[in-house]
């Protein structure tokens, strides 16, 4: 099927006006330290909770690590250089806490400190803002070790390692996002168990959702302490969560499920409290005897900016009447709560990994955290595809995932239309790498990654946002 969003074939005029985003908007690429690094067991790293996730047979597609991943620790320069021939403006970045801090606790590890600083100074050389990201998934062992984020000591450990990264790099980065998407850390790591650390308990989710939100509250309070001209944010996984039809039921499971994966989240960052319903959804779950008295003020500390990672849309429906859920121990589920609504699939186009393209999703996202929440700048800080791609002669041409970003910016340029105060964007992925449970089946990349050579091939995906980027907007083709 085709995608009605799609430019034009070669040799038909396209008629759409060209699109030009606002002076000073910022163009980027993002990656995540696991998923391209590689060196797990270089420069003093040692095992986060990826690592031994990845080296536990069958939690991973075809047993695969990110032991050697994009190879990016021994390949920074020439990768910055890529970055540099797109023109990339900013490259969002994670930094790997076990690098960083071996253990999860005690002084920093110079010999990793010294990647990430290499990294920074190459950037700058190129004229490329570095956004940097704290946590991105990869929590150092032993602190799973004793509870991992259930535990609320992990929120203190977390400040401690905010601190030893902000005096190490704060002179020289202005961006600072203390996490990436909580949910997934929370509901896939502590929920369903398809990520790492792959425990599967509700409770321990919920507790894990707002230990996380603790931390990042205790890390904004560390930044600010050791950078005070920092601009600190978060990053949130958003989703548009629509009814499968107008049925009280249906309307009431699209209730339930918006509030597990966006209010959970949302509303205590950015209000300082959960939501009533939500709490009453989760009372079978927990009695939320782990939130204390300030925690709220503490992870509503407040943030500089926003980002917003987006995909797709969830459509749901309600529970069939009579059907029995399955065993929780057969069927661990992401929604605790809700482990009984129906996600339904509506026959429209979907990428590699399943999802459904949605484009006019985004700008219900981003309208609706801007009109609900916030007044702050807000930043697309993760959107992209993963598509099937094949090396032809040496060139791939992924017109998918170019027709893909071509029109989730044609959104994003309408939600800038609507008053949404969105600054800038970021695609992703830079290159294809370690699609955590997926291996390395799955490719987001605009730049294509022989994993056997490492060998690096941009894709017209990546040419074509170059032409992006140098023109600040989107031309008729």
């Amino acid at each position: 099927m085709s995608n009605p969003a799609s430019p034009p074939a070669v040799g038909v005029v396209d008629d759409r006006p060209p699109l030009t985003f606002p002076p000073g908007f910022l163009w980027g690429a993002a990656t995540a330290a696991y998923q391209i690094e590689g060196a797990a067991a270089k420069g003093g790293r040692t095992p986060s909770i990826w690592d031994t996730f990845s080296h536990t047979p069958g939690r991973v597609v075809e047993g695969h690590t990110g032991d050697v991943a994009c190879d990016h620790y021994h390949r920074l320069g020439s990768d910055v250089a890529l970055m540099a021939e797109l023109g990339l403006r900013s490259y969002r970045f994670s930094v790997s806490w076990p690098r960083v801090q071996p253990g999860g606790t005690g002084p920093a590890n110079a010999e990793g400190l010294d990647f990430y600083r290499r990294l920074v100074d190459e950037l700058l050389a190129h004229g490329i803002e570095p956004w940097l990201t704290l946590y991105h998934w990869d929590l150092p062992q032993p602190l799973e070790d004793v509870g991992g984020w259930p535990a609320r000591d992990t929120a203190a450990r977390f400040a401690d390692y905010a601190t030893l990264v902000a005096d190490a790099l704060g002179d020289r980065v202005r961006y600072w996002t203390t996490l990436n998407e909580p949910w997934c850390s929370a509901f896939l790591g502590y929920g369903s168990g398809v990520h790492a650390p792959g425990r599967s308990d509700g409770a321990d989710a919920v507790r894990a959702g707002h230990h996380l939100m603790l931390g990042h509250g205790l890390a904004v309070q560390a930044l600010r302490a050791a950078r005070p001209t920092a601009e600190v944010g978060v990053t949130v996984n958003l989703y548009p969560v629509t009814p499968a039809s107008d049925a009280p039921a249906d309307v009431d499971a699209a209730r339930r499920i918006d509030g597990l994966a966006n209010r959970f989240f949302l509303d205590p960052l950015l209000r300082g409290s959960y939501p009533a319903d939500l709490m009453a959804d989760l009372a079978k779950v927990t009695d939320f005897g782990h939130v204390r008295d300030g925690d709220l003020a503490t992870i509503s500390t407040p943030l500089d900016v926003v980002g917003v990672n987006y995909y797709s849309r969830h459509v749901v429906a309600a529970p069939v009447p009579g059907a029995q859920p399955e065993p929780y121990w057969r069927a661990p589920s992401c929604w605790p709560g809700s482990e009984d609504v129906r996600f339904v699939t509506r026959g429209v186009p979907v990428t590699d990994m399943n999802w459904e393209i949605d484009a006019p999703g985004l700008v219900e996202t981003l309208r609706r955290v801007h009109e609900e929440y916030t007044d702050l700048p807000l930043y697309v800080t993760e959107n992209g595809s993963a598509f099937v791609d094949e090396v032809v002669d040496g060139r791939v041409d992924d017109v998918d995932r170019l027709a893909y970003f071509d029109a989730h910016l044609r959104a994003a340029h309408e939600a800038i239309e609507a008053g949404v105060p969105l600054r800038g964007y970021f695609a992703w992925s830079l290159m294809d790498n370690f699609e955590w449970a997926w291996g390395y089946t799955k490719r987001f990349g605009m730049i294509h990654v022989d994993y056997d050579t490492q060998v690096r091939i941009p894709k017209s995906s990546a040419r074509w946002y170059a032409e992006v980027i140098r023109r600040n907007g989107l031309a008729a083709q």
